[in-house]
Parts: C-alpha cells; structure tokens; sequence
C-alpha cells in the first residue's frame, strides 16, 4: 500500500506544488517589478506550502508489542466512548471515535491484523465531523475486518464539514497488518472504531490518540 517510507504523503505532492510554484511567481514578480503586493502574495503561498508539508507529514510510528492491543487508527482526540446498537457489524459494539483535527497528523492505520471481509464506501453529507449525525449520514468507507480467532471489528472514515476526500487504500479481501497506514482523509475529520461490545475501553473522553501506537483496547 501506499506511504509506507514517505515522509510526505504522496496525495500531498499536488497541493505541494501549486502552492511552491505560486511562491515562486509571486517573489519573481517582486523581484522584477518592486511589488509589496506581489511580495505579500509570495508570503502567502509561502505559508500555505509548509501548512501543506505539515499537514500531510508522514511520520513513522512503533505499535505496542501486545498482539491483543487494538491501537488508534488516527492521531486526535476521543469524542465517543460508548457501547451501541446500531453498528456495522450488525450488532451492539463497543464504539470509539477519533476526531482530527486540521493539525494532527491524517494518515490513518490499521487498529488490528486481520483479513478485510467488508468494505463500503457510503456517499453522503458533510456535518462537522463531532455531530454524532456524521456516523450514519456523513460520507465514510467502512472497513470490517476479521481476525485470525474469528473476531470481527470495523472502523470508518468519516468525511466532515472541510474534510471532503476520503482515501482508503486496500481491496476487498486484503489481509491487513496492525500499524501498517491504509488510507487518510482531508482535511479533518474522525474515525469510528467498532469493537466486541464485551471489550472493555482502556481510553476515555478527551484523550489525545497517537495513531499506531495508543492503545484502545485489548481483545480476549
């Protein structure tokens, strides 16, 4: 899959370069014709091309050695913690939910290994990505993977009021390794993970997640 040793996502490179190229053009027409305007427009395009660099940086992340720990498939803050009944595993699950927001890192992981048994991508509407609404009616791609045991979990991109590009990058069938990056979204958003309603949280409200490496739970 794609981004496994870039330090800058690869979908970034196009917004990259419209916004260095226009710095460029906008301090050439400073240099050439004395411009404080033009100058200013280079200092904009300045600021929107390492706002671009950091937004789509691409750090690397080591997951806990625990083989049972579910880890955070986004960097942000924990906006749900709770068990439902309406879930896309069919049943009542344990629900945790990441938002990101427009500083954190947007690369998203795989919380666990398993094999992808259902993938959905579902159009939809652009609530801001905290209403509780934007689980059931935002558009989102659906991942349900089973485990090697047979456990089933799912987790779902979620696009927000800004966030309007959901990026997933396996198949149907694809067998998945816990940490390994699968996709990212623009630019904010959150991500629902679904887990067996008899696990128990081992994060709570307001929790800042580092993806890859927080822990969420623990299954068996």
């Amino acid at each position: 899959m794609k981004n496994q040793n870039t330090p800058i996502a690869r979908e970034g490179y196009p917004f990259i370069a419209v916004f260095a190229l226009l710095s460029l053009a906008g301090a050439c027409a400073a240099w050439t014709f004395s411009s404080a305007v033009s100058l200013s427009f280079s200092a904009l395009f300045v600021l929107l091309t390492l706002f671009t660099l950091y937004f789509f940086r691409n750090p690397e992340r080591m997951p806990p050695a625990d083989e049972r720990a579910v880890i955070a498939p986004a960097d942000g803050t924990v906006i749900v913690v709770d068990r439902v009944p309406r879930t896309p595993l069919g049943h009542e699950a344990l629900k945790i939910s990441i938002f990101m927001s427009v500083f954190n890192v947007h690369i998203n992981r795989v919380p666990f290994s398993g094999r992808i048994v259902e993938l959905i991508h579902v159009p939809g509407r652009f609530l801001d990505a905290r209403d509780e609404r934007a689980s059931c009616e935002n558009e989102r791609t659906t991942v349900v993977l089973e485990t090697a045991s047979g456990v089933r979990l799912a987790f779902v991109q979620i696009a927000g009021l800004i966030a309007r590009r959901i990026v997933c990058y396996p198949t149907m069938g694809d067998q998945l390794e816990r940490g390994k990056r699968y996709g990212l979204i623009r630019f904010g958003s959150r991500v629902d993970v679904y887990l067996p309603v008899d696990v128990n949280p081992l994060v709570k409200l307001g929790d800042t997640t580092i993806s890859g490496e927080t822990v969420l739970a623990r299954l068996g």
